[in-house]
């Protein structure tokens, strides 16, 4: 056979390994049309059939519908075009995909009922604007009529999400249990709580700050003392809280030290929430980000002293 030879549905059936069937569907929609027929009526094909149809078996499998493949072949569209235009359609069913697939990982993990599956298949298809309304909505929440004041700009910096096009089946489930947290009024009203408190709390050159240097001394003061095991109520803690104490009353410029031992007290009990230190994981883990060294034990701990000596 050579280049002028004709070729029927059978003969090209053998050379492409397609069906007969397969190959009179191509030629009846003009992706493969006959050049000829015999004198019996039967469609003759050339060399440049075989071809085609090779090409046109390429495209199907990368998933290309007919309509397109007929405007390629007929050079109505270029194939880089095409080919750029379905990679970003399969980028798109890729990630719809990882996401159906970390959901029923986590359900599965999770052990969740029909509808926690539901909810958390709604969560994590969020667009990535829905995901910033439904966190917007939680930081306005805490942050009403603060977010103009500098010091908040960090603070909500560190409760932002911010989910990957490709997410991972632990941040799927972190986004999806953050999602819920941010929804639940009592940890909302918590959380605006503890904003207002960290506000109203003023240094001694009548600025406003949030409580992160106290917090930082906490842990640096308490982390030996629970290292060795020492007991919130010993005489071997008085020092550690004398020191937690003299800073707190100099960032409050609290004059009276059985004052400024209360304030601290019930500003430890306000920001020792576990669930905020459990969101501020979450927030981790959805960014990629390393895990924040949890201050409850420390806090714990101090609370225990505080109550010890008041």
């Amino acid at each position: 056979m050579d280049g002028d030879t004709l070729y029927s549905i059978g003969d090209l059936a053998r050379r492409t390994g397609l069906t007969v069937k397969t190959i009179r569907f191509y030629s009846d929609r003009g992706i493969v049309p006959p050049i000829d027929r015999s004198p019996a009526g039967y469609r003759l094909y050339d060399i440049d059939a075989v071809a085609r149809l090779d090409f046109v078996r390429t495209l199907r499998d990368l998933g290309l519908d007919l309509s397109t493949i007929r405007k390629v072949v007929d050079r109505e569209l270029s194939l880089p075009q095409v080919a750029a235009a379905h990679a970003e359609a399969l980028a798109v069913q890729i990630r719809a995909l990882r996401l159906r697939r970390a959901v029923l990982t986590a359900v599965a993990r999770r052990g969740s009922t029909l509808e926690e599956m539901e909810l958390m298949h709604k969560l994590a298809r969020l667009s990535e604007d829905e995901r910033r309304c439904l966190i917007g909505d939680f930081l306005d929440a805490v942050f009403a009529d603060l977010h103009d004041r500098p010091e908040c700009a960090a603070a909500i910096r560190s409760m932002t999400p911010e989910l990957p096009d490709n997410p991972e089946v632990e941040q799927v489930q972190a986004w999806v249990e953050l999602a819920e947290l941010s929804q639940d009024p009592d940890f909302r009203a918590g959380m605006r709580g503890m904003a207002e408190d960290h506000m109203a709390e003023r240094t001694k050159d009548g600025t406003t700050r949030l409580a992160r240097d106290v917090a930082a001394v906490v842990r640096d003061q308490v982390a030996p003392v629970l290292a060795d095991g020492t007991h919130p109520a010993s005489p071997q803690a008085e020092p550690v809280i004398a020191a937690i104490t003299a800073h707190y009353a100099y960032v409050i410029a609290g004059p009276d030290e059985v004052e400024v031992r209360r304030r601290l007290l019930t500003w430890l009990e306000t920001v020792n929430d576990p669930r905020r230190d459990r969101y501020l994981r979450l927030v981790a883990v959805i960014n990629g980000w390393t895990a924040p060294h949890s201050l409850t034990p420390a806090f714990d701990w101090t609370i225990q002293a505080l109550r010890a000596r008041l």
